[in-house]
């Protein structure tokens, strides 16, 4: 359970029950909340795209610092629960609509001008991978996200390339960013408590990075590896593509690579190099 003092369930949301359509297990912890606002709002210019506020608990303490929050909440229901809970603030807009069907780069020309803009979030265990990747893949222009994501799926993103708990995902996030984990939350500081521990996470988005000649093709080599990640990436990437394995080895070969070696030894340049080989 949270400490003594920190559960912040405000009255308005006592009677809505979380729904299992949308992975919802809201942040109720406000001394976590503050530790979320702290590491999303360092100066008071900046603006905060928030993804799935919930009942406004982390938004409240997000409205305190920035100068203003954009928050997007997919659930109808939640919006009078959220505009009484936030009721004081009038540097906060809530936009009720699905983020991954949302033309983001929209809102930030909006709402944000002339602003430096953090994304956050407490994301639904289920979509955690696709809203951060859309984030990351379409560009749109925050300078870093610090979201809550399942312990298990941070250790997954935060990775090292070439580590045992490299994947796919590990890669994908490393191309856009630099990750890393911020500290672990509870499952007592959520309503209801979820069965995991959770952890917050930062993505520090690369301004820059120096891109393969094919970068649709060399993801579709790394999903292609670690679809079958009990293989050689040899195999893996061959029967993914449909390619002569002899053309991935000798390729993995020039590459000073053994063709034996497994998809999770690689990392993004030898990934980048393999792709521009086959």
């Amino acid at each position: 359970m949270a400490e003594r003092g920190q559960r912040d369930v405000s009255a308005s949301g006592k009677g809505l029950a979380p729904k299992k359509l949308f992975g919802q297990n809201f942040l109720v912890n406000s001394g976590i909340c503050e530790k979320i606002a702290s590491e999303c709002v360092p100066d008071a210019e900046r603006g905060v795209l928030e993804i799935g506020p919930g009942m406004g608990a982390l938004t409240r303490e997000l409205a305190k610092r920035a100068k203003k929050v954009v928050a997007v909440e997919i659930d109808t229901e939640l919006i009078p629960v959220l505009q009484e809970n936030l009721r004081e603030f009038d540097n906060v807009k809530i936009i009720n609509q699905d983020v991954l069907k949302t033309d983001l780069h929209a809102i930030l020309a909006e709402e944000f001008s002339g602003m430096k803009v953090t994304a956050a979030g407490n994301l639904p265990y289920y979509i955690t991978s696709p809203i951060l990747m859309q984030l990351l893949e379409q560009r749109v222009p925050v300078e870093y996200i610090v979201a809550m994501v399942q312990k298990e799926a941070a250790q997954r993103f935060c990775a090292q390339e070439g580590s045992r708990e490299s994947g796919a995902v590990t890669l994908a996030i490393r191309y856009y960013s630099e990750p890393r984990i911020l500290f672990d939350v509870s499952p007592g500081s959520f309503y209801p408590p979820p069965k995991v521990t959770s952890s917050v996470i930062r993505l520090d988005l690369r301004q820059s990075n120096a891109k393969p000649a094919d970068e649709k093709r060399m993801f579709a080599v790394i999903r292609a590896a670690f679809s079958q990640r009990r293989k050689t990436a040899a195999n893996a990437v061959a029967a993914g593509l449909g390619l002569d394995k002899a053309v991935v080895a000798a390729a993995l070969a020039e590459i000073g690579l053994d063709p034996s070696v497994r998809p999770e030894k690689m990392t993004l340049a030898d990934f980048a190099a393999l792709s521009a080989l086959i």
